[in-house]
């Protein structure tokens, strides 16, 4: 399966808890994050859908989800990698007193992984890879699920070709500290993340 993801998703404990079945939205809360991240703009709510469905908007759409100790945002402006999209993730990553925020962007035609980290709204670490430039960026303490991937480079290998699939690395870090849990497998609690429901708008 090739993945596209434009996702930010901040979580206030262990995502492996907080991301549980029984989960509801808040849809005036996510309604109020919505509007946060795009103050100046017309938002029409579209109606609700699943993450499934959300992780790779259109241009002019936005999925929000508000949940109790969590927050989702699927935003396609996050793949310009440029002010836009640095100030959307942080705009997440500070909505959530206390929580950490992971943001990723996977694109499976360019074939890279963007990915940001935040704790208690700081950011702390940023990689930016691709199978055809090898290591764009690479800021920050690594994180765990990062560490395996990076034995080839560490150990003196080139970066061109990357020796490692950039989906594979993203889905590594979104499994490990993003969601607790693999993003596209039920599990035995009989919870499917990419079954959580977000809140649709149309930006005007």
């Amino acid at each position: 399966m090739a993945w596209s993801v434009a996702l930010a998703c901040a979580t206030a404990g262990d995502p492996a808890e907080v991301f549980r079945p029984g989960l509801s939205p808040d849809p005036d809360a996510g309604a109020a994050l919505a509007r946060r991240l795009y103050p100046a703009a017309t938002l029409v709510e579209a109606g609700e859908t699943v993450l499934d469905f959300a992780l790779w908007p259109y241009e002019d759409e936005l999925f929000v989800g508000a949940f109790d100790r969590a927050l989702l945002v699927c935003d396609r402006r996050l793949f310009g990698l440029d002010d836009d999209a640095r100030r959307i993730a942080d705009t997440v990553a500070a909505a959530l007193p206390g929580a950490r925020c992971g943001v990723l962007v996977l694109q499976h035609v360019a074939a890279g992984c963007w990915f940001r980290w935040y704790e208690a709204g700081g950011l702390r670490r940023e990689v930016f890879v691709t199978a055809d430039d090898g290591v764009v960026i690479d800021q920050g303490g690594r994180m765990p699920a990062e560490r395996p991937y990076w034995a080839a480079i560490d150990g003196g290998a080139p970066d061109v070709p990357l020796p490692f699939s950039p989906e594979e690395f993203g889905l590594a870090i979104a499994r490990e500290h993003m969601v607790g849990r693999d993003l596209a497998s039920l599990g035995p609690d009989g919870f499917l993340p990419l079954e959580l429901p977000l809140r649709r708008f149309k930006l005007c």
